[in-house]
C-alpha cells in the first residue's frame, strides 16, 4: 500500500468514525512525513503521493513542515486517535490501524533508509497501543436479493456498549506506572485530592476557595511533560472539572499568524479546540519579544478568563526561560499558581523507559542489550539539550531499523528472529539526513488600505 492509498483507507476510517476526513488526512500527511523525513529524496515521493504532483504548489518546504509538526506522533497519538480513544468509541481500532498504515508507507518514501523503518513502527504503536479494544460491530447478513424491511415489531438490534471513562484511580494507577517522576506523581495526586474535595464542598453547598487549575511544567525535553499532561487531562474529566479531557498540543507555530490581528483569530480558535479540555503550550516563553506573541498572549488570558470553568491551560518549557515568561506578564502570573518541575531520568531509568517502549513496539531486548545502553548512555553529554526519553526513543528507533535491514534477505524470518533485537542493533544515533530549513520570513505588519 502506498501513501496515496493510505491516506485515502484513513479519510475512510475517519468519516466512518464521524471524523473529518480533511482533519484525519492532514494529520496523517504530518505523520508519513516524519516517518520520511531521515529518507534522502523523501519529499519529492511525500509531495506527489498527497497531491502535489496535480499541480498544487506543494513542494520541499511543505514536507518539513508537515514533518515538524508530525514529530510528536511518533511517541504519542495523533489529536484524533486520541479524542476517539477517549470517547471510546468503537471506531478507534480501526483509525489506529489505518494511521499505522500511513506511517509504514510514510517509510517506503524516498531512498530505503532503516531510520524510517524503526520510525514507522514506533509511530505505529504511539497509536495502536492508544486504541481499546473495539468491540465486534454488528454486521448485516448478506443476501442475493435486495434488503427488505424487517418486519413489523421486529426489535432494533442492541448498540455495542461503549466502555466507561476510566477512572480517577485507574488514572492515577496509569501515572503510578510510569518510571521515575516521584514528586511529580505526588504533586498530581495532591492536586486531584484538594480538587476533589473542592469539588464536594461545592456540591454540598459550603463554602470552597476557588483553586487556580492552570499549571507549569519545568523540565529538559523528553522528561514526561506532555504524558503527564494526558494524563492530568483524563484526571480532571474524571473529577468533573473538565467536560471532555481531550489534550492539545502546541507551539508558536500554531499560536502566531503572519499579520497582526490574524493572531487573534488563530490563537481563538485553538483555545476553542481545546475547551472542555487541557492546552498543553510546550515552550510558552518563545511568545515573548514581539507584538505578535503578546496578542497572542493577550489573547489566551481573555480566553483563559472565558473559558475558566471548562479550560485548563499547561505551559511548558525550560526552567529559567518559563520563571522570566510568566513574571514579565502579570495576566499570565496570576493565573498560573502551581509549578511542578520535571527532572532528568537517571540512566537505569532511561533504561527503564528503553526496555517499555521495545515491549510495546513489540520487541524483546535481553540484559546485554540493556547493558550496551547503559555503555552508549555512559557517554553522552548531559545538559538543557540532552533528549533524556527522547534520545532513548531515537535508539531504539534506530535499532529496529538496522534490525529490519538485518533481515532484508531472510524470506521467512521466525518470530524470535522478528521480534529479537541483538546488541548488534544497537548504536548512538546519528543526526537525520534532512535538508536544512529554509529561514522563516519576518512576519509583516498588515497593510492600511
Amino acid at each position: 500500500m502506498n501513501l496515496t492509498e493510505a491516506l485515502a483507507a484513513l479519510e475512510s476510517a475517519a468519516a466512518e468514525a464521524g471524523v473529518d476526513p480533511a482533519e484525519a488526512r492532514a494529520e496523517g500527511e504530518r505523520l508519513a512525513a516524519t516517518v520520511a523525513e531521515p529518507s534522502r529524496g523523501a519529499y519529492v515521493d511525500w509531495v506527489e503521493q498527497t497531491g502535489g504532483g496535480r499541480g498544487d504548489g506543494r513542494g520541499a518546504e511543505d514536507f518539513m513542515e508537515a514533518a515538524s509538526k508530525g514529530r510528536r506522533y511518533r511517541s504519542a497519538p495523533t489529536p484524533v486517535m486520541s479524542a476517539l480513544a477517549l470517547a471510546g468509541s468503537p471506531h478507534a481500532a480501526a483509525y489506529a490501524r489505518a494511521l499505522a498504515d500511513v506511517a509504514v508507507a510514510g517509510s517506503g518514501l524516498g531512498e530505503m533508509n532503516p531510520r524510517s523503518v524503526g520510525n514507522a513502527a514506533t509511530a505505529a504503536s504511539a497509536q495502536l497501543v492508544e486504541a481499546p479494544t473495539a468491540p465486534t460491530l454488528p454486521t448485516a447478513p448478506t443476501s442475493p436479493t435486495a434488503a427488505q424491511p424487517p418486519p413489523a415489531g421486529t426489535p432494533e438490534p442492541e448498540k455495542a456498549p461503549e466502555p466507561e471513562p476510566k477512572s480517577v484511580e485507574e488514572l492515577l494507577a496509569e501515572l503510578d506506572g510510569l518510571v521515575g517522576l516521584t514528586e511529580v506523581k505526588a504533586e498530581i495526586h495532591r492536586q486531584a485530592a484538594v480538587l476533589r474535595v473542592e469539588g464536594l464542598r461545592a456540591e454540598a453547598g459550603l463554602k470552597a476557595p476557588t483553586i487556580t487549575r492552570h499549571m507549569i511544567f519545568n523540565g529538559n525535553p523528553g522528561t514526561g511533560k506532555t504524558t503527564v499532561a494526558r494524563l492530568v487531562a483524563g484526571i480532571y474529566r474524571a473529577l468533573g472539572l473538565l467536560s471532555k479531557g481531550q489534550l492539545v498540543e502546541v507551539d508558536r507555530s500554531e499560536l502566531v499568524a503572519g499579520f497582526l490581528g490574524q493572531t487573534a483569530m488563530k490563537t481563538a480558535d485553538v483555545v476553542k479546540s481545546a475547551e472542555g479540555g487541557v492546552l498543553f503550550i510546550d515552550e510558552a516563553y518563545s511568545l515573548s519579544g514581539d507584538q505578535y506573541g503578546t496578542e497572542a498572549i493577550d489573547t489566551l488570558v481573555k480566553e483563559m478568563e472565558d473559558k475558566r470553568d471548562d479550560l485548563v491551560v499547561i505551559v511548558a518549557g525550560y526552567p529559567l526561560p518559563m520563571a522570566v515568561f510568566i513574571a514579565q506578564n502579570p495576566g499570565l502570573e496570576s493565573r498560573f499558581r502551581t509549578t511542578i518541575d520535571f527532572t532528568d531520568y537517571t540512566d537505569d531509568e532511561l533504561a527503564s523507559i528503553f526496555e517499555v517502549m521495545a515491549k510495546a513496539a513489540e520487541y524483546d531486548v535481553d540484559e546485554s542489550v540493556v547493558a550496551r545502553l547503559r555503555e552508549i548512555l555512559g557517554t553522552v553529554t548531559r545538559g538543557p539539550t540532552f533528549g533524556n526519553a527522547r534520545y532513548v526513543r531515537n535508539l531504539l528507533e534506530a535499532a529496529i531499523g538496522r534490525h529490519a535491514w538485518r533481515l532484508r534477505d531472510v524470506e521467512v524470518p521466525t518470530l524470535e528472529q522478528l521480534r529479537t533485537i541483538l546488541v548488534d542493533d544497537l548504536e548512538p544515533p546519528e543526526p537525520e539526513p534532512v535538508e536544512p530549513e529554509p529561514a522563516e520570513p519576518e512576519p509583516a505588519e498588515e497593510e492600511t488600505p
